[in-house]
């Protein structure tokens, strides 16, 4: 925020400003800024400026013949720059300002250069807690049906005005007069226009006392033929009335007088109050006008002033009230202008210390909506306050009210929780004014259901994965899906956009074809997890459970099942009382990688090696002699078993995925008691994980003991895959294997939603 000391000890005084020098404004893109700037432009003044970010408005300047540049940098401010910044930019951080400190170049406020630019002019400056941007676009509109050709300088676009700006040649300049950090001081006013009073802005002016005389000495800067029009309705406003001879102040309202709900297109007691001062106002500068009466009554608005966007059955509505007062207002207006409909409001508060001073009152403002939706707080230039949270407002307006922190699941959220007939209004002062565009575009999501096939990785798997996400996509676009080839991994490790998963473009699901480390261990699953979307197979714990061998081990032993006697070591000297044969494999691999089988008790430590180059545990077991069967589980039901027949005699990872090198019968040849038992273990084994969707569970099966070897969270899906084969066994084709994971995760995704 802008600071008293700053703002006296920082900036040159506003009547340095001189059109010989180039002006320099840094923060160009602003809405007020870019304003500015077209006026610098429009009067021949050499002007150019820069922005974090490409934006509408810097597009714009451009095209008008503004150098932007994007991206703060010292290397465009020169000697001689006039340097203007927006009350947004920290001195301190600002690379714009060091450069102008460095060059001696002066600095100035936007709101000294809106005031050098109104020189010349009557200024009718618009002042108050609430309703300045509506009333400035009233006057201004009244004026301009009178002839008067006024400048206007308005907070927001207002579409008759097409823009903030409008350059006008009559003596006289409405302008919207913010009383925050002082900047209406740098204002000359031949009118002011007094809204209301209330205590705001107190991160700057401290009290409400500090506030009130500052803008009592704002209205006694007025020249002796000026004039005060005030609400005489609010007490702070009244009370500064008196500061000047009665002659100068014209009042509007009175207390407890309500205006009548006929004669303006706006809605709401608030806009029928702004119309008041605007048209007590304007008698006073066009008296006996009709053109100009008929401009008030007519007004149509600003933007985000109870906009509407969209009209339909979900109406929708961006309005920038953030104050609780205005709150009110806004939502007495919508009921007035929706009578019987259900009004959803979306709130994001503004400023830490606006919020910690305003808690219960936010609270009680947005309780008259029917539905409240907080976002975390838009923090402006401040720092976080300790205790200071959405959630306090949220906590106090109680059950009708959800608490969504991240306001970029806002659309996704909402649009769930619409209904037919619902009033949807996106309101307040930050950032959420993304957030209505983003709900369209949300509600307009159409199409068939659009899979991301996650493939790829950077595991010994990858090439594995590939082929599995490509089966994967093949089959799913068979059936009719929206499915593309997502390598995460490459993604991230090139240039780390993953811009493809978040908005209205997002996947519905993602389907998880990716094996081994950072796969099939919880790692890509907590991904999916933070850009909120669905996914195929197993949860976070559940997988990163399974990938732990020896974990999965201990933790089904302790049910009941039978396991290879084994050992976890982690150096290769470590002394094992397991005699030969052995099977040694990494503790944490998705796969047959880094397998060894040993019959010498003198090939164990090499084992253990290779093992090793793969994690940092090596599971050293005894090897069970017997038949070896694989059975999938599908959504809590086993399918047949897949008897596992290497032609080398060991299923290592040549065995596994080169075509041919292995007989996979399906259903395996074992007794019929023994396959129902392997199947209810398999079963067991799934839900004591806690998995989901598509698992297969390993198994050695000597005479009638089966030993558990391991659960495989998301098993391949290759032409040798083993679960494509067993689900084809049972009269599944593998696009309807496909098919069915998709439609599971959706379903377990929904579930969870609504728990």
């Amino acid at each position: 925020m802008r600071t008293p000391t700053e703002i006296r000890e920082a900036f040159t005084a506003g009547e340095s400003l001189t059109a010989d020098r180039p002006f320099y404004l840094v923060g160009i893109g602003g809405a007020g800024m870019s304003a500015l700037a077209r006026m610098l432009k429009n009067r021949g003044l050499n002007v150019r400026g820069s922005d974090a970010a490409p934006s509408a408005n810097t597009a714009s300047l451009e095209t008008l013949g503004v150098p932007v540049r994007l991206g703060h940098s010292e290397e465009d401010v020169r000697r001689g720059d006039q340097v203007v910044l927006s009350d947004a930019i920290e001195l301190a951080e600002s690379p714009e300002v060091r450069a102008a400190m460095r060059l001696d170049c002066p600095l100035f406020r936007r709101s000294q250069l809106l005031g050098w630019l109104m020189r010349g002019k009557k200024v009718i400056a618009v002042t108050g807690t609430h309703g300045k941007t509506t009333v400035t676009g009233m006057i201004g509109a009244a004026l301009r049906a009178a002839g008067a050709n006024p400048t206007i300088v308005v907070g927001a676009e207002v579409p008759e005005f097409g823009g903030l700006v409008v350059e006008g040649v009559g003596e006289y300049a409405v302008v919207e007069a913010c009383e925050a950090y002082d900047s209406f001081h740098d204002l000359v006013p031949h009118m002011v226009v007094l809204t209301n009073l209330e205590p705001d802005h107190l991160d700057f002016h401290g009290t409400f006392d500090n506030l009130k005389a500052s803008v009592g000495r704002f209205v006694e800067s007025l020249p002796p033929d000026g004039k005060l029009v005030f609400n005489a309705g609010d007490r702070a406003a009244s009370e500064l009335a008196k500061r000047i001879a009665a002659s100068s102040a014209a009042p509007f309202g009175s207390s407890g007088q309500v205006p009548s709900k006929s004669g303006i297109a706006l809605p709401g007691l608030h806009n029928r109050q702004n119309a008041e001062a605007a048209r007590v106002a304007v008698e006073l500068l066009v008296p006996g006008s009709a053109e100009a009466a008929s401009a008030i009554a007519t007004f149509q608005g600003a933007q985000r002033r109870l906009q509407v966007v969209r009209e339909g059955l979900i109406e929708i509505v961006d309005d920038y009230a953030h104050h609780p007062t205005e709150i009110r207002a806004a939502i007495g207006a919508l009921r007035e202008k929706y009578p019987g409909r259900r009004l959803v409001v979306v709130f994001q508060p503004h400023l830490f210390s606006r919020t910690a001073q305003l808690t219960d009152e936010f609270a009680d403002a947005l309780a008259l909506a029917d539905r409240v939706v907080l976002t975390d707080i838009y923090p402006a230039r401040e720092e976080p306050i300790p205790g200071v949270s959405s959630a306090r407002i949220a906590d106090k307006i109680g059950k009708k009210c959800e608490y969504v922190p991240s306001r970029h699941l806002l659309p996704r959220r909402v649009a769930r929780m619409a209904k037919e007939g619902d009033v949807v209004v996106g309101m307040g002062a930050g950032n959420i004014d993304e957030f209505v565009p983003a709900l369209i575009a949300e509600l307009d999501r159409s199409g068939p259901t659009r899979v991301a096939v996650v493939y790829g990785g950077d595991s010994t798997e990858r090439e594995v994965s590939l082929h599995s996400g490509r089966s994967v996509c093949d089959a799913l676009r068979i059936k009719g899906y929206d499915a593309y080839l997502a390598d995460v991994s490459d993604m991230l490790l090139s240039k780390g956009d993953l811009s493809q998963f978040v908005g209205a473009r997002r996947p519905d699901v993602a389907f998880l074809a990716v094996h081994g480390t950072n796969a099939e261990d919880g790692a890509i699953q907590g991904l999916f997890e933070l850009l909120h979307i669905p996914y195929t197979g197993a949860g976070i714990h559940s997988s990163a459970l399974a990938m732990d061998k020896q974990l999965t081990k201990d933790v089904l032993a302790a049910r009941g099942f039978t396991v290879p006697a084994g050992e976890l070591v982690f150096e290769p000297n470590s002394k094992i009382a397991i005699p030969p044969p052995l099977v040694v494999k990494p503790n944490a691999q998705g796969s047959t990688v880094g397998v060894s089988f040993v019959d010498r008790l003198e090939d164990l430590r090499e084992a253990i090696e290779r093992a090793l180059a793969y994690g940092s545990g090596a599971l050293v077991e005894e090897r069970i002699l017997g038949t070896e069967i694989s059975i999938p589980v599908l959504g809590g039901r086993a399918l047949p078993a897949v008897e596992i027949v290497p032609a080398t005699g060991v299923y290592d990872f040549a065995s596994k995925y080169l075509p041919g090198a292995t007989d996979e019968i399906c259903p395996a040849r074992l007794p019929e008691s023994v396959l129902e038992e392997a199947a209810r273990l398999a079963v067991q084994a799934h839900h004591a994980l806690r998995c989901s969707g598509a698992t297969r569970i390993d198994f050695m099966v000597r005479g009638e003991e089966i030993f558990f070897l391991e659960l495989n969270t998301i098993p391949g899906f290759t032409g040798t895959s083993l679960l494509p084969k067993s689900a084809e066994t049972a009269g599944i084709s593998f696009a309807e294997l496909c098919d069915w994971i998709v439609r599971d995760a959706l379903e377990e995704h929904a579930k969870a939603e609504q728990a």
